[in-house]
C-alpha cells in the first residue's frame, strides 16, 4: 500500500548518509576505520547518493579512512569529508582544517557555517559581516580546487526564528562561493514540523532555483523524522541522517525510517530501484559493525515492526494481510510474524505452526492454546522463546516421538576441603527402550546440568557435539516473593549459523533451567535432522552391561 505512486525515474531526493561522522558521535560507538570503510562499502552497494566519511582533520581514524577510500571503486555514492569554514584570521589557502578537506581526496566537499547570530557572536567571536566572509571564501577556495561542495547552515531554524534576514544572508554567501546544495539545520532537534515545512518552503521559493535545499535534522524532541519529511514536503530535495538514527545526545534523523516513508509514503525516489528491499539487511548490518542490539520495535525494519501479537489482529491478518499491516513488509526486506502468548486466539496457534512449518493436527489447536495460556499464567513467555513453541506445537502431532525423557535428575553444590567448591548433576533419562543414567561436574548447577545431559546422549546423537550454549539469562518474575519468586530462564543456543532461544520458569531455577535446557538440545537436534531410531540404539551399550557413568 502506499500513499503515491512510485517515481521510476532517477533519484528524486539525494540521500546523504552521515552515519560515519555524526553517526560515531553516539555514546558507545567508536569505529575502527576498517568498521567505517565496511560501512561505507555496504552504503554504496544499497544506492544512497553521499556518504559522509568524517572529518579528515580531527582524528587519525578518518584521515586513515580518506586514505584508504582513495583505493575504493565506489560504484554509486560520492564520498565526502566534512569540515568548518575557514577561522577568523586566516585565509582558507592556510587554515588547517580547509587544507585538511582537500588532502583527503575526495570530489565533494561539506562545509558547516555558523547561521545563527547568537553562535557568530558568542562562540566564534566575530561580526556578523567576518561570518559571511569566512563562509563564501571557504567555499570559493574549495570550489576553485575542483571540489563539489554542499554547505551545513548550522543551527539554521533557530537562526532563522531569530534573525530571517541574517539566515539568508549565510545561504547566499554559501551561493556566492559556488555550493551546489544549501543544508537547512535543525542541530539543536528542538523545532516542530509545521515550522520546518513552513521554513523550508520560504527558503525554497527565495533560493530553490539557484541551488538543491537539503535538511539535517536531530531527534532531540522525537521528531527528527517528521522534520526531515517535513522540510521535504516544503520542496527540499536532499536528506541528510544515519542508519538507525545513530548520533548525539538523542540522535539524528533515522534514515532507516525516512527513507521508505520518502519511497513508499510519499512516491519520491531515493535509491535505485529495487533496493529499498535491502534496507532491513543495512540497518541489522550496521548495528552489528556498531556493537549495538537493533532496536526490535524501529518502525520498518525492527524485527517487530511487522509482529502480531493480540488474538483478534491475527484473526483478521488470516483473512486480508492490509487490514492490520500499513505496508507489505517484503517492501522493505522485512517478514511479518505471529507472537504466541496469553493474548493469542486460535489463529495465532495456526499462523505460528505455518510460520515455523510445524503441523497441527485439526482440532488440537484450541489443546496448544489452552496449554500456552496455563503456561505463560505460571511466568513462561514464549514471544522470545519460538524455538519452544515450535516444539509445544510439534508435540501436538500425533507421530511426535520425543528424541528423549528424563526421568531423574539430582544437582549437588557444596565446598571441599573448606574452600573448593564443587557442582555436581546427575540425570536419567531414556532414549526409545533404553535408560542412560550419567553424572557430571560444572561450575554450577546448571552447567553441571548441562554437561551430565551432553554426556550422556552425544554417543547417541553425535550431532549434539555441534550444539552450543550461548547465552543464559534469568529473571525473577515477582520480587516481592523474595527467594520464593517465579524464575524464568531464556536460553539461546547456537546451531551452524542459526541462533535460537528457549525458555522454561519455575520457582525451582534448576527446573526452569532444566525445562529451557530439553527444549535447547530437541530443538537443536530436529534441526540436524535427528530422529528416534532403535537401529542407532542398538549399537550403543546397554546400561544394564555397564556401571552408570560418574564423573571424576
Amino acid at each position: 500500500m502506499t500513499d503515491a505512486p512510485l517515481s521510476s525515474g532517477p533519484a528524486l531526493v539525494e540521500i546523504y548518509d552521515t552515519t560515519l561522522r555524526d553517526g560515531s558521535q553516539r555514546e558507545g560507538i567508536s569505529y575502527t576505520a576498517s568498521d567505517k570503510l565496511r560501512i561505507a562499502q555496504k552504503l554504496d552497494e544499497f544506492g544512497v547518493s553521499f556518504i559522509e566519511g568524517g572529518w579528515p582533520g580531527s582524528n587519525p581514524k578518518d584521515v586513515e579512512f580518506f586514505e584508504r577510500a582513495k583505493d575504493v571503486e565506489w560504484k554509486n555514492a560520492v564520498v565526502t569529508a566534512f569540515g568548518s569554514t575557514r577561522r577568523a584570521k586566516l585565509g582558507p589557502e592556510s587554515d588547517p582544517n580547509v587544507r585538511a578537506l582537500l588532502d583527503a581526496g575526495t570530489r565533494a566537499c561539506t562545509v558547516v557555517g555558523k547561521t545563527w547570530t547568537l553562535h557568530v557572536t558568542e562562540v566564534l567571536r566575530a561580526t556578523l559581516d567576518d561570518n559571511l566572509k569566512m563562509i563564501e571564501e571557504s567555499v570559493g577556495y574549495l570550489v576553485s580546487e575542483k571540489r563539489r561542495v554542499i554547505y551545513d547552515a548550522e543551527h539554521f531554524f533557530d537562526g532563522y526564528a531569530s534573525d530571517p534576514g541574517y539566515a539568508l544572508e549565510t545561504l547566499r554567501a554559501a551561493l556566492r562561493g559556488g555550493a551546489e546544495t544549501l543544508v537547512l539545520c535543525e542541530t539543536n532537534g528542538g523545532r516542530l514540523p509545521w515550522f520546518v515545512e513552513e521554513t523550508a518552503r520560504a527558503i525554497v521559493a527565495e533560493l530553490g532555483a539557484k541551488a538543491r535545499i537539503g535538511v539535517h535534522a536531530h531527534d532531540d524532541s522525537g521528531c527528527g523524522v517528521a522534520n526531515s519529511l517535513a522540510a521535504v514536503r516544503g520542496g527540499a530535495r536532499h536528506v541528510q541522517g544515519t542508519v538507525n538514527g545513530y548520533g548525539e545526545r538523542c540522535g539524528n534523523a533515522n534514515l532507516s525510517v525516512i527513507v521508505p516513508n520518502l519511497e513508499l509514503k510519499l512516491g519520491l525516489r531515493c535509491l535505485l530501484p529495487g533496493r529499498l528491499r535491502e534496507i532491513t539487511e543495512v540497518s541489522r548490518f550496521v548495528a552489528e559493525v556498531a556493537n549495538l542490539a537493533p532496536d526490535s520495535h524501529m518502525a520498518y525494519v525492527g524485527k517487530s515492526a511487522f509482529a502480531h501479537k493480540g488474538g483478534i489482529h491475527v484473526a483478521a491478518m488470516r483473512r486480508n494481510s492490509d487490514s492490520y499491516q500499513h505496508v507489505d513488509p517484503a517492501l522493505v526486506g522485512n517478514e511479518m510474524r505471529v507472537v504466541v502468548s496469553e493474548l493469542s486466539g486460535r489463529g495465532n496457534v495456526l499462523s505460528k505452526a505455518e510460520e515455523l512449518g510445524v503441523k497441527v493436527a485439526a482440532g488440537l489447536e484450541g489443546e496448544a492454546l489452552e496449554e500456552i495460556k496455563k503456561a505463560e499464567a505460571r511466568g513462561v513467555s514464549y514471544e522470545g522463546a519460538e524455538a519452544s513453541i515450535a516444539l509445544l506445537l510439534a508435540r501436538k502431532a500425533a507421530d511426535y516421538q520425543p528424541l528423549f525423557v528424563v526421568q531423574d535428575y539430582e544437582t549437588r553444590v557444596g565446598r571441599r576441603g573448606g574452600s573448593e567448591t564443587y557442582a555436581e548433576a546427575t540425570v536419567k533419562l531414556r532414549v526409545g527402550g533404553h535408560v542412560f543414567h550419567t553424572a557430571a561436574e560444572g561450575n554450577g548447577p546448571v552447567s553441571a546440568l548441562d554437561a551430565a545431559l551432553r554426556k550422556a546422549l552425544t554417543p547417541v546423537y553425535p550431532a549434539l557435539a555441534s550444539i552450543h550454549l550461548a547465552d543464559y539469562k534469568v529473571r525473577i518474575l515477582d520480587g516481592k516473593d523474595g527467594t520464593e519468586a517465579t524464575t524464568r530462564v531464556l536460553i539461546d543456543s547456537q546451531y551452524a549459523q542459526e541462533t535460537y532461544s528457549t525458555v522454561g520458569a519455575s520457582p525451582n531455577i534448576i527446573l526452569a533451567s532444566l525445562e529451557a535446557l530439553v527444549d535447547a538440545v530437541e530443538y537443536g537436534l530436529r534441526q540436524h535432522g535427528v530422529r528416534l531410531a532403535d537401529a542407532v540404539l542398538e549399537r550403543a551399550e546397554r546400561p544394564s552391561e555397564r556401571p552408570a557413568a560418574r564423573a571424576q
